[in-house]
């Protein structure tokens, strides 16, 4: 965590340990983060507080007078207390807010003022330290400077800025201002988004759970994830930040297969909700070669939030699932990928607005996208015909399961060998490449039998006029689709490609978030 603060507060730190340890206690107390900035006393920190007419002396005199002597020693190794520790949380929110990437000492000292329990926020208080002025003086220094939100100085390297800017120059003044209206704004439209989402979460029966199969999901559900899907999304359209709803969460992905879309969107939705995400590729854990899926799940569990596994073998995730009691999350295995079909669900529905009554045709080979995409089309009342080449037919369990879910929905789920009649009337059309990651020794085999079914303009002349086309991507251009149809009008596969970011997101919050 040391590694967000800049060098000086990392230096008051340091100074607190000290004065903890000086007076006999063996833990680091928010009246010690004081006494260590007050120490400092060229910093921002000290800067904000003359600004105030606080002055570092009344603050070790009122700190002396109240502090009670333990008989600790001083280590370098000193904790903090869990008030210390909600102080240093506060301190990275006030920089986030401030649009800075390190925690500077004048962040320290805002999080002291909030944690008004604490005996530093007391004495603060009685001095007449107060979080707004201290936030407009931090703004206006930070402006005098000619810093830009977002645009943080590096490690080590404070403001350097004189006070009397502020009382002399009206144009700072009037910036500083202006840039906590802002701020202001940004938390009211963040706090609004954060409590829109939060709703949701309470109403779903979601959180703890796995996410294995789209068969996991009631339609009740699946709305739920589209639901949060267009608050979040609707946040990054916006630029409003988004709300820090996964701080202190951490996911571990797990990789057998390489990934750009799985990897790069779980990874800056984990970091835009607040959280954190760790890469493991597979000379990193090598699931079942180096120790049992089990006992990598027994280990996971203890020090993470929740996992998200790609895989070969869906064996692999139900085993994960089996012995975590985190949320495990199917990134694509050989049976279906949930998540894909999820982000392509959303985009059809943002394109066509109501998901009954659709039909979506899906022309190529029967693997873990198209067993997904049925189960979901099942569950929604969207028709879905498959058109695969004889023998490479879609699972005829999950066919199965998903022509007893469109009993419920009303869809219709047909398998045929006819690409056209597949496509025909078809308000979106999908496909993915011939071969798999696995089946690379089946490629030249392959590519014999489904040239009948690439996805081109005149296969696309069957379908409606205004269809849209989908593709989970990587696509193999010249192969199951052409040029003509990947860039042309009817193709919605970056929005598509997008959307991954926005439904992971909507289900990190819903399985994971408290």
């Amino acid at each position: 965590m040391w590694q967000r603060f800049t060098e000086r507060a990392r230096k008051a730190i340091f100074l607190a340990q000290e004065e903890a340890g000086k007076h006999g206690d063996s833990f680091v107390s928010t009246e010690h983060l004081l006494l260590g900035l007050a120490r400092e006393s060229d910093s921002t920190a000290a800067r904000v507080l003359g600004c105030m007419n606080v002055g570092l002396d009344a603050i070790k005199t009122e700190i002396e007078s109240q502090i009670t002597r333990g008989d600790g020693h001083f280590g370098q190794d000193m904790q903090l207390t869990p008030r210390a520790k909600r102080v240093i949380d506060l301190a990275y929110d006030e920089a986030r807010q401030l649009g800075n990437n390190f925690i500077g000492t004048e962040h320290i000292l805002l999080g002291l003022i909030r944690e008004a329990d604490g005996l530093a926020g007391r004495v603060l208080a009685k001095l007449g330290a107060d979080a707004e002025r201290a936030r407009e003086i931090t703004a206006s220094l930070q402006a005098a400077t000619g810093q830009a939100p977002g645009v943080s100085g590096k490690p080590g390297v404070e403001a350097e800025a004189v006070s009397d800017l502020i009382e002399s120059h009206e144009g700072h003044k009037s910036r500083a201002r202006e840039m906590m209206a802002n701020v202001r704004g940004a938390q009211e439209q963040m706090a609004a988004q954060a409590g829109m989402v939060c709703d949701l979460q309470q109403t779903s029966q979601l959180r703890g759970r796995d996410l294995l199969s789209i068969g996991d999901l009631s339609p009740e559900e699946i709305d739920l994830v589209f639901s949060t899907t267009s608050l979040l999304k609707q946040g990054i359209r916006e630029k409003r930040a988004q709300p820090s709803l996964l701080r202190h969460k951490t996911l571990a992905m797990i990789f057998e297969k390489p990934s750009l879309r799985t990897r790069v969107t779980f990874e800056v939705g984990m970091t835009q909700l607040g959280g954190h995400a760790i890469y493991l590729q597979p000379s990193d854990i090598s699931l079942g070669v180096r120790e049992t899926v089990a006992d990598a799940a027994r280990n996971l569990e203890r020090w993470l939030d929740v996992i998200m596994a790609r895989v070969f073998s869906h064996n692999t995730v139900t085993e994960l699932a089996k012995h975590a009691r985190i949320p495990v999350i199917n990134a694509l295995s050989d049976l279906e990928h949930p998540c894909q079909a999820l982000a392509d669900f959303y985009t059809i529905k943002e394109y066509k607005g109501e998901l009954a009554g659709l039909k979506l045709a899906y022309v190529g080979d029967g693997n873990n996208v198209c067993h997904s995409l049925l189960l979901l089309a099942a569950t929604v009342g969207t028709s879905m015909s498959v058109g695969c080449p004889p023998g490479y037919q879609p699972n005829a369990e999950v066919v199965a399961a998903a022509q007893k879910l469109a009993e419920e929905s009303g869809a219709i789920i047909e398998i045929t060998t006819d690409p056209v009649a597949a496509v025909r009337q078809a308000d979106a059309v999908y496909t993915d490449v011939w071969a798999s990651m696995g089946q690379e020794s089946e490629k030249a085999e392959r590519e014999k039998i489904f040239p009948p079914y690439q996805v081109n303009a005149e296969l696309l002349k069957h379908a409606k006029d205004d269809v849209i086309f989908l593709h989970c991507l990587p696509a193999h251009r010249g192969d199951e689709v052409t040029d003509e149809v990947m860039d042309g009008p009817h193709s919605v596969v970056f929005d598509e490609a997008e959307n991954r970011l926005h439904v992971q997101k909507a289900l990190l919050v819903l399985l994971v978030a408290e």
